[in-house]
């Protein structure tokens, strides 16, 4: 049975369905048959990145997807990323081009500032993606790229028709706070490592009051990162074993993953999950046919730690940009 996805409106007016796929970490090997998949599955918006890889093999689903009668493009939201390397104003364009030519469209739904860090220029037939490191090992050496001008770059290319949208990721409020001074264009979208162990709801509702829309990634936490081998998120307690959340699911008969999902979209908030499981696939598309209760939401809430796990020294990197 079809899952009806609801849409968010965005401040540009555009319409974003608030249940996507994440391709963090999907392998390139099986990126085509899976972003295929989870669009005869039900599944609408893709969240992609050029550090992630693998936008080749996700056009190609995108285009077997559309070849097969699966979908149209319009039907699709795409999102992608510009990478820190990429910052400085010239060579937003060329890159974000570049992006499109991967995966095979003329323009993405979204493109956002992946990281509020701006790192020195590596071209593409050096390395691509490029990663942290300059030298492609373990050196960080940053650029002279202001954000302001690489937001400039992003209003250009949203007048161009490359992205109907445009948005920002893992910034902060003094960051949200020092855009707006100079934004001709405010963010569509905010998206943030947010789950119960990271909740902010400060920089939450800053983002409201402005009219930007936020996008949760890493919805259940630790999961996502103890397959990188990471000390915190291995010595972290698991949020599909907390006994609130096992609670929660069983008074609802749902998954702890669907509730720590319907936890996010009950507040108005987008998700990204991403499985290779055809049944959790299904699963977490169906996050907003129930509802938590407000006490429920309330003691979900209540087991923020402020801990975040989605940062850069956490994997041994030494980019400071959350210090």
């Amino acid at each position: 049975m079809a899952v009806n996805v609801p849409y968010v409106t965005l401040n540009d007016g555009n319409k974003m369905p608030q249940v996507g796929f994440g391709l963090w970490k999907v392998d390139n090997d099986t990126c085509a048959d899976t972003v295929y998949n989870a669009i005869k599955t039900g599944y609408r918006l893709f969240d992609g990145a050029c550090d992630y890889g693998n936008e080749v093999e996700a056009g190609q689903g995108v285009a077997r997807a559309i070849k097969d009668g699966l979908v149209k493009r319009e039907d699709l939201f795409i999102v992608s990323k510009l990478w820190q390397s990429f910052h400085d104003y010239d060579q937003v364009e060329p890159i974000t081009k570049k992006q499109l030519a991967d995966w095979g469209v003329d323009y993405f739904d979204l493109y956002l500032i992946h990281f509020p860090v701006a790192l020195k220029y590596v071209a593409p037939e050096t390395r691509y993606p490029p990663g942290w490191f300059y030298d492609g090992e373990s050196k960080i050496e940053h650029s002279n790229a202001s954000l302001e001008s690489t937001w400039r770059a992003f209003e250009d290319i949203q007048k161009k028709g490359l992205a109907k949208s445009i948005g920002i990721s893992n910034y902060n409020g003094a960051l949200l706070l020092d855009l707006f001074t100079y934004a001709k264009v405010k963010p569509a979208t905010l998206q943030i490592e947010h789950h119960p162990y990271y909740v902010q709801p400060y920089l939450i509702k800053l983002a409201e009051q402005h009219g930007i829309k936020v996008t949760a990634y890493s919805s259940f936490g630790p999961q996502s990162f103890i397959e990188c081998d990471m000390k915190v998120a291995a010595d972290t307690p698991l949020l599909f074993d907390h006994p609130v959340i096992k609670k929660i699911a069983e008074a609802h008969g749902k998954t702890p993953a669907q509730v720590l999902l319907r936890w996010s979209t009950q507040r108005g908030i987008s998700v990204i999950p991403k499985s290779n499981s055809q049944n959790r696939l299904q699963q977490n598309l169906d996050v907003t046919s129930f509802d938590l209760k407000d006490n429920e939401i309330q003691e979900i809430s209540d087991l923020d730690k402020n801990l975040k796990f989605n940062v850069p020294t956490n994997y041994g990197i030494p980019c400071y940009v959350f210090a």
